[in-house]
């Protein structure tokens, strides 16, 4: 199987139809001025230029999805009081292809695997989506408003989580295989050889990365200042100006709390896992009304203490942050999480 190849730009949505014919492929499109991962369709523009607004993790983790329906049936004429629970469950899920998206939205899905994969008990409903869906990541040529994806073990080219890593050389692109899976795509699709753009493909990767900001001091330790971590003055500080609308949890390729309600019309039903967001206040709210969490504060010291404490805590050092800055560009009061991290790393708080 061919591990690399090059396929000219003119080319690029005959390979995309290419790749429909045996799975779903979604891709980024531009909506107004949002971009976001759409079915694509013969025909339909592609928008490169930059990251999707909101990246792929939807297709793999979908926002609302419904686990399991109920019917409640009577099944015994003798006994009308019995009542039977017939229950269904969705798990066809079709091959999938998600192509464009960048390689920190790819190394955020393998911060998703760790909690719904690699346990004692998967989520059938991650694990059959993530196994049948290939991911084809595009290199970043330069960094976009808020990246900082360097500062936490990632990159422009990085690529983990990806299955192929296409990189723009100009007059077409250059693709490599990571995966089988990755191997399969390119040799399902005719391509030309790529091995006389690989050493042109590392230097654009090498260049790129020289340009990504480290938002961390110099001197940056490893670890977090407990001390600082626990002051209830210096969270005070820097969010005060949040206005916990949670946009930078939904837009984030690492986050993932849900919550699950069921919702039932008559004798029907469903069980439903939706998106949530730790810094909502009623994320934590008790039956009781009891709150754990009932300031911003604690909600906003949880959700950086998760991503870069309690998380490589559990998981051998993997910080569950990608750098890839959404929640900053996108924060409409302009809270930077890279700045307020870079405080709990230096040197001078220990």
């Amino acid at each position: 199987m061919a591990d690399t190849g090059f396929l000219p730009k003119e080319k690029l949505k005959d390979f995309l139809e290419a790749l429909s014919k045996d799975a779903v492929v979604y891709a980024p499109a531009l909506e107004g001025d949002i971009v976001l991962f759409k079915e694509y369709s013969q025909g339909k523009d592609l928008y490169l230029d930059r990251p999707a607004n909101l990246g792929p993790k939807s297709i793999i983790y979908p926002q609302c999805e419904t686990l399991l329906s109920f019917d409640f049936k009577k099944n015994d004429p003798e006994d009308p009081k019995k009542v039977d629970i017939e229950l269904k469950t969705e798990s066809n899920f079709a091959n999938t292809v998600v192509f464009g998206c960048r390689p920190c939205d790819a190394k955020g899905l393998v911060i998703y695997d760790k909690v719904f994969i690699d346990t004692d008990t998967a989520d059938p409903y991650y694990k059959e989506r993530r196994d049948k869906t290939t991911i084809i990541s595009f290199a970043c040529e330069a960094p976009f408003a808020g990246c900082f994806c360097t500062a936490v073990g990632g990159g422009p080219a990085d690529t983990t989580g990806s299955d192929v890593l296409m990189t723009d050389v100009g007059d077409g692109f250059f693709f490599e295989a990571l995966t089988e899976k990755g191997k399969a795509v390119l040799k399902s699709v005719p391509m030309q050889d790529g091995a006389s753009y690989k050493e042109k493909a590392q230097k654009i990767k090498s260049e790129a990365e020289k340009k990504i900001r480290n938002p961390f001091p110099k001197d940056a330790t490893e670890k977090l200042s407990q001390k600082l971590f626990d002051s209830d003055e210096f969270w005070e500080k820097v969010v005060s100006k949040c206005i916990s609308c949670g946009a930078c949890t939904y837009l984030c390729p690492t986050c993932y709390c849900f919550n699950i309600t069921d919702e039932k019309t008559k004798d029907k039903g469903e069980r439903i896992r939706t998106w949530d967001a730790c810094m909502f206040n009623h994320f934590t709210l008790e039956t009781s009304g009891h709150n754990p969490r009932p300031s911003k504060l604690k909600r906003f010291r949880n959700r950086v203490g998760h991503k870069f404490l309690y998380y490589p805590e559990k998981y051998n050092g993997v910080i569950a942050c990608c750098g890839c800055g959404r929640c900053i560009r996108y924060c409409p009061a302009s809270v930077d999480i890279s700045e307020i991290v870079g405080y709990l790393k230096d040197p001078k708080q220990k």
